[in-house]
């Protein structure tokens, strides 16, 4: 980082290629695929940079077309890319069939052996990334790639620490990828947790992490399971997730919800139809969250704004998100008239 330069947010974690068919179209019959560039912290990188907030990706793309169109996506959107590292390989990729009618959405990966996927610890250079940063973000994906992968997240918390960095991670449990090795991902993710200072999770991932359940019923569930969090790690200060209730494959129900030690609050449901692309929608929500947190605000501000840039990826095709800050602030969640 240059001197003068505001800190970055450092989203850290693997890019995928994504390749979809026209909705109703099934992979099994597609002709053609649209491609898109993702990963879920790239989508929170590129949702910051559009908010005005300096955001950093540190990741490992392949020598090669598809490497440097995940790249020119970063640069597009604003999203410093000066840490990321080129090796040999692939670009790990994604098949999704968007939902249409009653038929949901469906994902098939293709990221086994993928260039991040092979990196080691030695090939990201974790301390020049993270000098004079805001905050490193990362989530539950990169651990759930393997062994290698799992010893990645760690040096990268680790780094973070001992830079004294505030760290955000996101749960994105991926049982699929987990479960395609011998892993245990309840120790791995317990020791992951027990540095962030913000937990991007509900009461399922609590629960995984905390080998318990919460009998309450909604709010008061997640409330039980946030004083469950907090009481186990010390150093947490921020859990925010969302509740989402699904009508159709096309209609869906959102609240917004973060909880402090002493306090939290939960927005009201806001009712998305039609869905157009659910794909990178928590991503989105994490990304108002910790935009508010790093400018000091409430529990409230946190949910409202991660509830408003989650809805209104909804209608975004793609992965990611992109808008200004006045954009996100004079969007209204009751409404969607023209704006003149």
């Amino acid at each position: 980082m240059r001197q003068g330069d505001p800190p970055p947010v450092v989203c850290f974690g693997e890019m995928l290629l994504r390749l979809s068919p026209m909705p109703g179209i099934p992979l099994t019959r597609a002709a053609a695929l649209d491609l898109a560039v993702g990963g879920a912290e790239a989508n929170v990188a590129i949702a910051l940079a559009g908010l005005g907030q300096a955001a950093s990706m540190l990741t490992v793309l392949p020598h090669n077309a598809l490497g440097r169109r995940a790249l020119a996506a970063l640069r597009e959107a604003g999203v410093a890319t000066e840490h990321v590292t080129h090796a040999a390989g692939r670009l790990g990729t994604y098949y999704f069939e968007p939902p249409s009618g009653p038929v949901g959405g469906c994902v098939t990966y293709d990221r086994v052996g993928s260039t991040f996927a092979r990196a080691k610890a030695g090939d990201v250079g974790f301390v020049a990334a993270l000098d004079g940063a805001a905050l490193l973000h990362l989530s539950g994906i990169i651990p759930a790639l393997g062994p290698d992968s799992a010893q990645l997240a760690s040096a990268a918390i680790e780094a973070a620490r001992n830079a004294g960095l505030p760290i955000c991670f996101d749960g994105n449990y991926r049982a699929n990828l987990w479960n395609a090795w011998n892993s245990d991902p309840r120790a791995i993710l317990t020791e992951l947790v027990a540095s962030a200072t913000i937990l991007i999770g509900n009461h399922r991932d609590i629960s995984l992490l905390l080998g318990k359940t919460f009998s309450g019923d909604g709010p008061d569930r997640r409330r039980e399971a946030a004083e469950a969090a907090f009481d186990a790690f010390p150093d947490l200060q921020v859990i925010a997730s969302t509740a989402r209730h699904i009508e159709s494959a096309t209609v869906h129900r959102l609240a917004g919800r973060v909880d402090l030690r002493e306090s939290h609050w939960q927005t009201e449901e806001v009712r998305i139809a039609p869905v157009v692309d659910r794909i990178g929608t928590g991503d989105a929500y994490a990304a108002g969250v910790i935009y508010r947190w790093l400018h000091d605000g409430s529990a409230q501000d946190m949910a409202k704004s991660g509830l408003a840039l989650a809805a209104m990826k909804h209608g975004v095709i793609g992965d990611s998100i992109c808008i200004g800050h006045a954009e996100l602030e004079a969007f209204d969640l009751g409404g969607a008239d023209v704006s003149r």
